[in-house]
């Protein structure tokens, strides 16, 4: 992607973050969702267009996709979709690729909360090697094939030798090449899996917005602290009364006003 697809589908990651960090989301209804949405965009190119139309307001744009979403998905993905179509696309097809993307990394989020990330992407490499070695395989699992047997092969292959988020991922592209062979599909998931492996969501609520300047230093301190590329989402909780929290993964970095003066309480107390 190039452009305003390009920084269209960085805000939309950023949103997905936000999303995914919340641990009230179902991410697992969030993934099945979007790759829904995605398999449609893929096959009908009048609603890709409609969608991506620079004549119409972002705001039309997304009421569109909200009328058509509205019941059949959860509000959750309505309102991110909603968000994603409002935004600018360079072609009609990125929206497809990127709601596709927005699907493999609500998939692999669900997998970092379960702690096997590295699983999934070791999974995802393994079944790519294969596929490459064995040509026959790849035959088997294109579109000349039905794509019930397509994924019922992927089960017999890999349902309980392989981690439950891998499979999901290898059943969508299998169901839905996009035009592509398997086997370029199954590398992509590795790609994107590799690079959500190399960073990190910070989520960080404080009482008023950061500037630039601390997001910067923040995401520098962050960055040194756990080795990774670190990736702020910050929202506001006024209840805070000063400082901020900070949750990563389990661990919960709590500089909040509210916390020092419990804590006093406490030592009080004593």
């Amino acid at each position: 992607m190039r452009g305003a697809s390009r920084e269209s589908l960085a805000a939309a990651h950023e949103s997905l973050a936000a999303l995914t960090s919340v641990p009230t989301t179902d991410v697992t209804a969030l993934s099945d969702d979007l790759a829904a949405i995605s398999a449609l965009l893929g096959s009908e190119v009048s609603l890709r267009r409609l969608l991506t139309d620079p004549g119409r307001p972002g705001e039309q744009r997304a009421s569109l996709v909200t009328d058509l979403l509205a019941g059949k998905v959860g509000g959750s993905t309505v309102d991110l979709v909603a968000g994603v179509v409002r935004s600018r696309w360079s072609q009609p097809r990125d929206l497809a690729e990127a709601i596709d993307e927005l699907s493999v990394e609500a998939e692999l989020a669900l997998a970092e909360r379960a702690g096997s990330l590295d699983a999934v992407e070791d999974d995802l490499f393994r079944f790519g090697r294969i596929l490459a070695s064995e040509p026959e395989l790849a035959v088997g699992l294109s579109e000349r094939t039905p794509v019930q047997q397509r994924t019922g092969l992927v089960d017999s292959l890999l349902a309980g030798k392989a981690n439950p988020s891998a499979v999901r991922l290898i059943h969508r592209v299998v169901a839905h090449p996009r035009g592509a062979s398997v086997l370029t599909g199954v590398e992509r998931l590795g790609a994107i899996a590799a690079s959500h492996r190399e960073r990190i969501t910070a989520l960080v609520t404080a009482v008023v917005p950061l500037t630039e300047a601390q997001r910067e230093r923040l995401t520098a301190i962050l960055a040194r602290g756990y080795g990774k590329q670190i990736r702020l989402n910050v929202e506001l909780d006024p209840a805070l009364i000063g400082g901020m929290t900070i949750r990563i993964g389990d661990d919960i970095i709590d500089g909040s006003l509210v916390a020092r003066l419990s804590e006093a309480s406490r030592g009080f107390a004593a």
